[in-house]
């Protein structure tokens, strides 16, 4: 009888497969900040939501990473340590909705800092078209973010070279929370997104979907005593 043994693989060889599957893990930097005015929140069917405001009516804002986001597949992290993004809330009367959320486009996130737990692994994010943010009042106050499709692609060098893009195929939306504040913030907790990976070997190319945690401060740029607020 001929018996078969299992393949081996060398140490290179593992440290290349746990540096992709950290690959996934940076997907999240595509969706730490406000995205298109396509968002949908989670939460109460449209057809019974409530009434949303987002004040000050056409105010400008930004909004910025508050400390780190970081991010983990298995036993690899990924941290970003800058993130920022900015937009403008609508102009009477678009800053309110009777029934349902209120939305705005926003600039395309920028991030920087970022590293991998694997020597040797590197990471690039890069990001285009219009993203976009839709608040929900209710409890809590939820935020549908969206990303355009291919708005976000991540390039890993080094060990394992790697590119992963969010939304590969159409515009993707994400949700997270919003707590009124000075500023206020902006969460996301486990939040998903759809994912392609192509690469060589390490890259893991059968991932579709990755998950992100990270907070964000929102402050009024129009305004800096003022707050964006989003009420009933």
């Amino acid at each position: 009888m001929t018996m078969s043994h299992p393949t081996r693989r060398t140490p290179r060889q593992r440290a290349l497969r746990t540096a992709g599957t950290g690959v996934v893990a940076a997907l999240g930097l595509a969706l730490a900040v406000t995205s298109p005015a396509t968002a949908q929140p989670s939460g109460t069917p449209s057809a019974a939501a409530p009434s949303t405001t987002v004040s000050p009516a056409g105010h400008g804002f930004t909004a910025t990473l508050s400390g780190k986001a970081t991010f983990k597949a298995g036993s690899v992290t990924v941290t970003c340590k800058t993130s920022v993004s900015s937009g403008q809330v609508p102009a009477a009367p678009g800053n309110q909705n009777p029934a349902g959320p209120v939305s705005s486009s926003t600039t395309p996130a920028t991030y920087g800092s970022c590293t991998t737990s694997m020597p040797g692994v590197g990471a690039t994010v890069t990001t285009t078209g219009t993203w976009g943010v839709a608040m929900q009042y209710g409890t809590p106050v939820t935020a549908g973010l969206t990303i355009p499709a291919g708005g976000f692609v991540l390039q890993t060098s080094g060990l394992a070279s790697c590119t992963v893009t969010a939304a590969p195929t159409s515009a993707a939306t994400v949700n997270g929370s919003w707590t009124n504040g000075a500023p206020s913030t902006l969460t996301f907790t486990n939040a998903s997104v759809p994912v392609k990976v192509v690469g060589g070997f390490g890259c893991p190319t059968s991932a579709t979907s990755s998950t992100f945690n990270a907070a964000y401060t929102v402050s009024d740029t129009t305004d800096p005593a003022s707050q964006i607020t989003v009420t009933g």
